[in-house]
């Protein structure tokens, strides 16, 4: 706690260069002084509550964390600028991550993504490269606006403070949300083939039940009589940017503070910009306004976009087809409509195809449903949601206001006959069906039993059930008469492919739902793609041609009508369920021909480092189209031409890494932009002088205005600046950002720039779990960045994001290896300081021993390794080559050594700077402190260069591991020869043994029918991928044929002689590589165990060894016990003991 009251007097001092502002800045001191009343420091998660703890270690590092931090801050490390000169021969790196969403503390999720562009900005600096790494925070949107206005809605009902329902009460509203998902989820309907499906949300993942604004708050640690200032927007705005500032630098990231910036309106300069891209999009024609099908928030009366929804984030609209089913006798409950209109069934179809095979309508009995008023006076007949949605589509007389005439249930429209179009019959009838879901489509369903399974079982369900038909009052004439109709050809399955289906799965009725599931899988895709019509006016031609063309001549007709409805339910930040309105507004005109075929070319040249990242981005160009970019709600940019809409939060947010280049010129280090616009000096640069003129000089290369304001020096500057920094060299990011955010991304900069500005790269990766679990708070299961830092230090939690994972997968930041780190980084301190020590026992003059070759040797190695991995953003693979591989090495020497010559004083400060260079990325505070206090180096380790080595010599090292393998291995046969016989009854315990003697005998190579297998595999395996052909067991079949030791055989003993041999060998090769198929090792076996026998014999407390070939005749023959040449192999030999009673 005074190291954090010690950084709210640091704010203050740094306050200009941070950006931070004055009302900020109590705020920060005000959430300290809160929790030190009530808080202690956290100790590390795998404490037991109630044991006596010793955080010495974890605060040791804390202490080294802070110095650092300190230093690097008087040093300005992180601040750079363009060159004004000539540009830097190492070359430049600007790498970005998405700016986080400021309406609560960072957490460890976000630390995990922007851990990857922290330590490949690290490893850049380090190598020489002139790095920026600049971070902005994001405000704009629905999020902080509605969380604001929801907030201030719980005060203003519940009070303040507010007095909550009792947990029970929530509890209850929370399962019967889940139960309503979970039903949804149920649904098993095979959407078309043609369109695209969302995926749940990490809002939706993350939403815990029934939590109320005050309380979120709560958790994120802000004191309660704080907590109703944030019924405002701006103290969201001014609250937690300067905190998620404050755990960024607590982390050790070189971020130039500088170039931070919120966006939104309250910082001018931003403003600005985004102003200016949303002009220069326009006039390139990629903006325009139209009416289309959007995600609808009715609470907040605009599109709800990804970013603005509490749930269902990259959920579109879903279009049907409306078939209009008229009703032909308003009967029973339905005589209340007569004279009011024409009365019509409206059946949401995703195939209307096939409505040539209508046999009847089906309704949920028990469902709710409505009479509503649409136009030309005619009723529809269909769902409340459905019709709400239908209603904000112009297809009712009030937007947004659906009119009931009668409210009905499906059992009061059973028995009811429709006309329904392309019916082959005049009049079908509405039918029982039990498996419809009332929270899709609009209830109403038309049956086509010839193309659908569920169609086919319900049907066949009432035509053999009377009783079925007797509990739903349906008469024999409503079922009985109506038989399959062909319709669709599909090849395998026929004209009639419901029912073949159900035959072949042997479906019994509507309520063998799994196989139902199973049967649309197979018959609907391929239906669809090799499907013929066999009647009507398209008889002969595909269904993929045909659908298109009778579904629009339907709707000419006025026999169906266009609806859309979310694909899945979406929930507003706000609280409300969406729709799916018909908006009039400005669409982003994303999917256009001819720019996403740019777009194409700038994902080709794009390095995406994983196939798997490639082909979600292929996936998303290929679906994405249009994209609402306004908004009338919210906090953002107002759009230039047209300000009653404000510019959305996924599309203010595509090209903003160009502001990065300038933003400290244009802001003088506010993240605000306040304080040039405050001041009144006459050098400032005001927010309204930056006009689009600017931009397009700075960004575009365009002339310099004319009578422009600002200052010709800032200008050359502003471009100067962009033109070296851009195109940005790297972009990291979560995986679920390539369906819009990164995708946008590519879209606007090839809209806006050339090819020598595009992206370089892009890194995604998965989301991470906290102990192989979801993070969210509504379990506990949650940790904020600081909290992470304050438990562990910002090393260790480095170190464990580092090993948390690198590929698409979902990540995994385990607890014990933060604290297994914070043991090893304050151990490697100590033994740092003990071999820098006087006295420390090393050997001095050049390293000359075996064992200090193999040390140099992995030394190297580990340079090579490590600097791979760092280059292809592998960070596990580095910490393992650099902080686990190369530790251990040491660790092997240290042991080798002892007892005997000891370590070499030049090697061991060698690995000392070695892996402080190494590490420095990833720990870089721990690597300071070694750099600078220890080893007493000047400068900052941060950019001491990369270490250089010799070339590696693999070889060596496996020459090495040979040996390190070879001693427990002989240990165990040395304690079996040790172990005496057990006596027999009543016999004496048998006298203790020792081994004072061992015969080792080498193979030089495999020999014989092993030789042919081995060269036989060599040619079935491949290198690049460590996988066998698959006719690699048959090659070494026809192999071993030839040998004369298998002259005799048949083929079942040949495969019991070679195959045990063969797959023994498969299988190292897969774990090894080629090498170990070689049938020769690459290094002399028995003089390096001649040359290592010192070793041996100290490591075995063994008197004596010797070593000789198995081919030796003599040394085999002389040996204390008899061996079996035939058991040695190249890598494997064998041992013979002289065993004596111990004395």
């Amino acid at each position: 706690l005074n190291r954090c009251a010690g950084l709210v007097s640091y704010l203050h001092i740094a306050r200009p260069r941070l950006g931070l502002v004055a009302p900020a800045l109590p705020q920060i001191a005000s959430l300290f002084a809160t929790r030190s009343s009530t808080q202690k420091m956290a100790p590390p998660a795998e404490a037991k509550e109630g044991a006596a703890q010793n955080f010495a270690r974890r605060d040791q590092l804390l202490q080294i964390q802070a110095e650092a931090q300190k230093k690097w801050d008087s040093m300005k490390i992180f601040e750079v600028d363009a060159p004004e000169g000539p540009a830097d021969p190492n070359g430049k790196f600007f790498g970005n991550f998405p700016y986080p969403y400021m309406n609560g503390l960072l957490h460890l999720g976000h630390a995990f993504s922007l851990s990857k562009l922290e330590f490949a900005s690290a490893y850049n600096r380090l190598i020489g490269k002139r790095v920026l790494f600049p971070q902005g925070f994001h405000c704009t949107g629905m999020p902080i606006k509605a969380c604001a206005d929801k907030l201030d809605r719980e005060l203003t009902k519940f009070g303040n403070p507010p007095q909550f329902p009792k947990k029970e009460e929530a509890a209850a509203a929370a399962a019967a949300e889940e139960a309503a998902s979970a039903a949804a989820a149920a649904n098993t309907e095979v959407k078309d083939p043609t369109k695209f499906a969302g995926k749940k949300s990490k809002a939706a993942a993350k939403k815990g039940p029934g939590a109320y604004q005050y309380e979120i708050l709560q958790l994120n640690g802000i004191p309660d009589d704080e907590i109703p200032r944030f019924r405002t927007t701006d103290h969201w705005l001014e609250y937690f940017p300067p905190l998620a500032m404050r755990d960024l630098h607590a982390m050790g990231c070189g971020i130039d503070w500088r170039r931070a910036f919120i966006t939104t309106d309250m910082n001018p300069y931003y403003d600005s910009f985004v102003r200016w891209q949303f002009n220069t999009l326009r006039k390139l024609g990629k903006v325009i306004k139209d009416k289309r099908f959007a995600v609808f928030s009715p609470l907040d009366g605009q599109p709800c976009a990804d970013h603005d929804r509490a749930s269902g984030e990259g959920v579109g609209p879903q279009e049907y087809t409306l078939i209009k089913m008229e009703a032909l006798e308003l009967n029973g409950k339905l005589d209340a409509l007569k004279g009011q209109g024409r009365v019509f069934l409206m059946a949401a179809t995703l195939r209307p195809e096939t409505m040539y095979g209508q046999t009847n309508c089906w309704v949920l009995p028990e469902g709710q449903y409505g009479a509503y008023k649409g136009l030309n006076d005619e009723i529809y007949i269909m769902t409340e949601r459905s019709a709400l949605n239908l209603s904000y589509q112009e297809k009712t007389p009030v937007r947004g206001q659906p009119e009931c005439l009668l409210e009905l249930t499906g059992q009061d429209l059973i028995g009811t006959p429709v006309k329904s179009p392309h019916a082959v019959h005049e009049r079908v009838y509405v039918l029982p069906l039990l498996t419809i879901l009332t929270n899709k489509g609009t209830g109403v369903v038309t049956s086509v039993p010839s193309d659908s399974p569920d169609d086919y079982a319900a049907l066949l369900d009432l035509k053999k059930k009377p009783k079925l038909r007797e509990k739903y009052g349906v008469l024999d004439e409503w079922v009985m008469p109506f038989e399959v109709i062909p319709i669709i050809d599909i090849p395998g399955f026929g004209n009639m492919s419901a029912q073949k289906v159900c035959e072949d799965l042997k479906i019994q009725s509507q309520n063998d739902t799994v196989k139902l599931a199973e049967a649309k899988q197979l018959v609907y895709l391929k239906g669809f793609t090799d499907g013929v019509m066999v009647v009507g006016k398209y008889s002969g031609r595909k269904v993929s041609e045909a659908k298109p063309l009778i579904k629009t001549e339907m709707i000419d007709a006025g026999m169906a009508m266009i609806y859309s409805e979310p694909e899945k339910q979406v929930i507003s930040r706000s609280g409300d369920e969406c729709v799916v309105a018909l908006t009039d507004q400005w669409y982003m005109t994303y999917g256009e021909e001819e720019w996403r075929a740019l777009t194409q070319r700038c994902l080709d040249q794009l390095e995406t480092f994983s196939d798997e990242a490639r082909n979600s981005f292929n996936g998303c160009l290929g679906w994405l189209q249009q994209w609402a970019c306004s908004r009338s709600f919210g906090l953002g940019t107002r759009l230039p031409w047209d300000p009653q809409y404000l510019i959305e939060s996924l599309s203010d947010s595509t090209i903003y890494m160009a502001y990065y280049t300038v933003a400290h010129l244009l802001q003088g280090g506010d993240m605000y932009g306040r304080s040039q616009a405050a001041s009144t000096s006459a050098s400032v640069i005001k927010a309204e002088d930056v006009t689009d003129a600017v931009w397009d000089y700075v960004f575009l290369g365009a002339a310099a205005p004319a009578d422009c304001k600002v200052p010709e020096s800032v200008l050359v500057a502003m471009r100067r600046e962009f033109e070296y920094w851009y195109p940005f060299d790297l972009r990291v990011s979560g995986k679920d950002l390539i369906q819009n955010h990164l995708s946008f991304t590519l879209y606007n900069h090839t809209a806006v720039w050339g090819q020598e500005k595009w992206p370089k790269a892009f890194r995604c990766n998965g989301h991470l779990l906290l102990n192989s679990e979801k993070m969210a708070k509504s379990n506990g299961n949650f940790k904020t960045l600081t909290e992470a830092i304050h438990e562990y230090s910002a090393d260790a939690m480095r170190w464990a994001l580092a090993d948390a994972g690198d590929g698409m997968d979902d990540a995994n930041f385990e607890t014990s290896t933060a604290n297994a780190a914070i043991l090893r980084l304050t151990k490697e301190l100590a033994w740092v300081e003990e071999m820098l020590a006087e006295g420390a026992g090393l050997r001095e003059g050049e390293p000359s021993t075996i064992q200090d070759k193999v040390f140099a040797n992995e030394i190297n190695i580990a340079i090579v390794r490590t600097r791979e991995a760092y280059d292809r953003m592998l960070f596990r693979e580095a910490l393992k080559t650099a902080g686990y591989d190369l530790s251990n090495a040491r660790d092997v020497y240290r042991f080798a050594t002892a007892g005997a010559e000891g370590m070499n004083r030049s090697l061991i400060l060698r690995y000392i700077e070695v892996t402080t260079q190494l590490l420095a990325p990833i720990t870089p505070h721990t690597s300071e402190h070694v750099w600078a206090n220890l080893l007493g180096k000047q400068g900052t380790v941060l950019n001491a260069g990369w270490p250089v080595g010799e070339a590696p010599d693999f070889v060596m090292q496996r020459a090495a591991r040979y040996i390190e393998d070879m001693i427990p291995n002989l240990r165990k046969l040395i304690q079996k020869a040790e172990t005496p016989a057990k006596p027999r009854k009543g016999e004496p315990a048998p006298a203790a043994l020792k081994v004072t003697h061992g015969d080792i005998f080498v193979a030089e190579r495999f020999i014989g029918w092993q030789e042919k297998t081995l060269l036989a595999l060599q040619t079935a395996f491949d290198p690049k991928t460590k996988t066998f052909s698959p006719d690699a067991n048959a090659k070494v079949l026809e192999a071993v044929k030839e040998d004369p030791a298998a002259a005799s055989m048949n083929e079942k003993q040949l495969k019991q002689m070679a195959m045990p041999f063969a797959k023994f060998k498969m299988e190292e090769a897969v774990a090894g590589g080629a090498q170990v198929l070689d049938v020769k090792l690459p290094f002399d076996e028995r003089q390096l165990l001649i040359d290592n026998l010192p070793y041996l014999k100290r490591a075995l407390k063994i008197d004596s060894l010797s070593v000789a070939l198995i081919t030796d005749e003599a040394a085999v023959k002389a040996a204390a016990r008899p061996v079996d040449a035939s058991q040695a192999y190249p890598g494997a030999p064998i041992t013979s003991f002289t065993v004596v009673p111990a004395s």
